[in-house]
């Protein structure tokens, strides 16, 4: 691999048609080493989605779009019934990676869609259209992003302390990411924002992918413990928080990385805004609450031994280890989407904000 090539000039997902394979960087490995996977068969991108090697929910949802056309693909059966039950069979499966995650389900159902409205076409050429139509959600992502960003924008001023957590960048998207968008788009236009980046143990996607992607694109980011952002905001040096989001329930209550809702409450006390940056493609009406919302639970050694020598805790002990939490809605100033800004009561006004999308 050229070693000379940027982190953020290579595409986070990717279609090699020719080869049939999805491509995407194996966030893993980083900071250390950039390697592209390219994965061919429905288990690799099964895996790469649970396994966190593509990871944020927008990225997810572009990628199990190629991924479902790459299933697609390999359908021998010009019959159209035999074509969509191996195609279903396939949608089911991808599905079942990662639960939390709105987008996921999302992209599928919408190829799903095509396959259907497709149905009189014959097989050959509904595998286009389902190649077309997953590179347009790829396109449509990067757009949504940009305004999120725009609208992002508004809320801040030059020179502000923003902290983020987690990673909603550029890695968990096609381009610019969801809270990381206003930063990108202030720091082009010479806004001098100051940020703030929670490293999200137990995974560290804070100190590993936003804190590195950041520090590459040239902002000024500093790198923090998640026990440290009351600190951070009680010094007066923070006066926004921007995160992003895996599903938004209809009354407002988020789902995002575990220790979200921590920074709420800390953003609550110390009368800062706390924005949650969600394509209109994380939020689910038809989920009540933040209750009603399936969290994943990961494995205990993510928390005992990972990015560790040795296990730093005792042989045998229990763990707990949710890979989301949900914020609720009484905490979020407002949840900024690409159609506008939702302010509460939130049952009232992302409908509105849905209204401006095709879904």
């Amino acid at each position: 691999m050229n070693e000379q090539k940027k982190l953020m000039e290579y595409e986070t997902i990717a279609l090699d048609d020719v080869n049939s394979a999805l491509v995407i960087i194996d966030q893993t490995k980083l900071p250390n080493e950039t390697k592209l996977l390219h994965l061919t068969t429905q288990q690799e991108i099964w895996d790469a989605i649970y396994l966190l090697q593509v990871r944020g929910a927008p990225a997810i949802g572009c990628a199990a779009a190629i991924g479902i056309y790459l299933a697609a693909k390999v359908i021998e059966s010009q019959d159209y019934d035999v074509f969509y039950a191996g195609f279903c069979r396939a949608k089911e499966f991808l599905n079942s990676s990662r639960p939390t995650a709105v987008n996921l389900s999302w992209a599928l159902n919408r190829m799903d869609n095509i396959v259907k409205r497709s149905a009189k076409l014959p097989v050959l050429e509904i595998k286009q259209v389902l190649r077309r139509e997953a590179e347009q959600i790829k396109l449509e992502d990067a757009e949504v992003c940009r305004r999120i960003g725009e609208y992002g924008l508004t809320l801040v001023t030059p020179g502000a302390g923003l902290l983020t957590h987690c990673n909603a960048g550029q890695l968990a998207t096609a381009r610019y990411g969801t809270a990381t968008a206003p930063m990108y788009l202030g720091h082009e236009r010479g806004y001098g924002f100051r940020i703030f980046a929670d490293e999200t143990r137990p995974l560290l996607q804070g100190a590993r992918l936003t804190a590195y992607e950041l520090h590459e694109a040239g902002l000024d980011v500093t790198l923090i413990c998640d026990n440290m952002a009351a600190t951070v905001m009680k010094n007066g040096w923070i006066q926004a928080v921007f995160v992003g989001c895996d599903r938004v329930a209809a009354n407002g209550d988020t789902a995002n990385k575990i220790g979200t809702s921590m920074v709420a409450i800390a953003a609550k006390r110390y009368n800062i805004p706390f924005y949650v940056c969600a394509p209109t493609s994380t939020i689910d009406l038809a989920t009540p609450t933040g209750k009603n919302i399936e969290i994943e639970e990961r494995a205990g050694s993510e928390v005992t031994a990972m990015w560790y020598k040795k296990p730093m805790a005792p042989e045998g002990v229990k763990t707990f280890n949710p890979a989301f939490d949900v914020t609720e809605s009484d905490l979020i100033t407002a949840i900024i989407t690409e159609n506008g800004i939702a302010y509460p009561p939130f049952n009232d006004s992302l409908p509105s904000m849905l209204a401006g999308s095709d879904k």
